[in-house]
């Protein structure tokens, strides 16, 4: 038998290894500009219809949700919402779910998504801010209350959009819980930045399972939950021009190390195809990092985006992420459209 020389071999065994370490994770491919939103710092989460190809935004400067064309790059139509801050849909009931803090009639609004028009309003407290949403129960889960109302506890309402009703709430000892992620479990994994802690929730139960304070870190917002590995990565925004993704042990509730990114975070996501996680940053990047092993991540890649560019979505199925930013007065308010490697 022939045997290869052994830099040839050497060579075949690395070259997969090289071409990964030369492909960038995000590739900009498309700009989507959204000319009715008016000047000021004010975006916040978005939704997709994947089989649709459209995109909705919680443009909260123009006080609407913007239903992008992603095939045409185009707004489509713009749906009036007091103060929109995060949405949700469901192609298969045709409507969009949208958690609006509106001063005088909060809650969550559902719109039909054939005709835009408002469906009903299920009626919550001021602050109806961050939202949950577990695909098996097709629950949504809305936070509500808490500073806003004068009180130091909060609510995650449980809305069913089945039904489009609300039947139930869990009550946290928190003025200004921030964004939440529900894991396979069905566990809400949410933040109390004024108490700087992590909370667990079991929304079967309605009630708080156990919390765990942040040492290495201050001022959580983000949170995102690797339940294959027991991991839970909380984004912090710890100083005006630096962050970190603090990661916790889900077994023990340990915080096992932190990786680096810069300030005001505001979403995070991690795919658990590849493995990468992905934090958008509003100074100006979204970073990814690479799993390696449960206790090892690898700075990938850091996107250049915007100023405010702090809230998007990542989209395995369309193997795209997106990237809002807000009309900042020398520039249209627009959403970066990134390829996934």
């Amino acid at each position: 038998m022939n045997k290869l020389p052994c830099p040839i071999l050497l060579i075949i065994l690395l070259l997969p290894l090289y071409i990964q370490a030369q492909t960038k994770p995000l590739t900009l491919i498309q700009t989507i500009e959204m000319p009715d939103v008016p000047s000021g710092p004010w975006a916040d989460h978005i939704c997709v219809d994947v089989t649709g190809h459209r995109l909705f935004t919680t443009m909260q400067a123009q006080k609407a949700l913007v239903v992008l064309d992603l095939d045409k790059g185009t707004v489509i139509q713009n749906i009036p919402v007091g103060n929109p801050h995060s949405c949700a849909y469901r192609g298969d009931l045709h409507e969009i779910f949208v958690n609006d803090s509106d001063p005088i009639n909060p809650g969550v609004k559902i719109f039909s998504d054939e005709t835009y028009k408002l469906i009903r309003t299920v009626p919550l407290l001021h602050r109806t801010d961050s939202m949950g949403y577990d695909p098996h129960l097709k629950y949504i889960y809305a936070v509500n209350g808490g500073e806003s109302e004068n009180l130091d506890y909060s609510l995650v309402s449980i809305i069913d959009t089945t039904k489009g009703e609300h039947i139930g709430d869990i009550k946290v000892e928190s003025a200004t819980l921030e964004d939440m992620d529900v894991g396979e479990s069905g566990l809400i994994y949410i933040t109390a930045e004024e108490k700087n802690q992590v909370m667990v929730l079991d929304p079967q139960k309605r009630t708080v399972v156990t919390t765990w304070p942040l040492m290495k870190a201050k001022t959580p917002v983000a949170t995102v939950v690797d339940e294959s590995d027991h991991r839970l990565f909380v984004a912090c925004r710890t100083g005006d021009y630096y962050g970190e993704i603090v990661v916790f042990d889900t077994r023990t509730g340990k915080e096992l190390k932190t990786l680096p990114i810069e300030s005001w975070l505001d979403y995070m996501a991690f795919d658990q195809h590849s493995g990468r996680l992905y934090a958008f940053c509003g100074l100006g990047h979204v970073y990814v990092y690479q799993k390696k092993t449960p206790d090892d991540y690898v700075l990938l890649q850091k996107a250049e985006t915007g100023l405010l560019g702090k809230t998007g979505l990542v989209v395995p199925e369309l193997h795209r992420l997106y990237v809002v930013l807000p009309n900042l007065a020398w520039k249209p308010a627009k959403v970066l459209v990134f390829s996934m490697q």
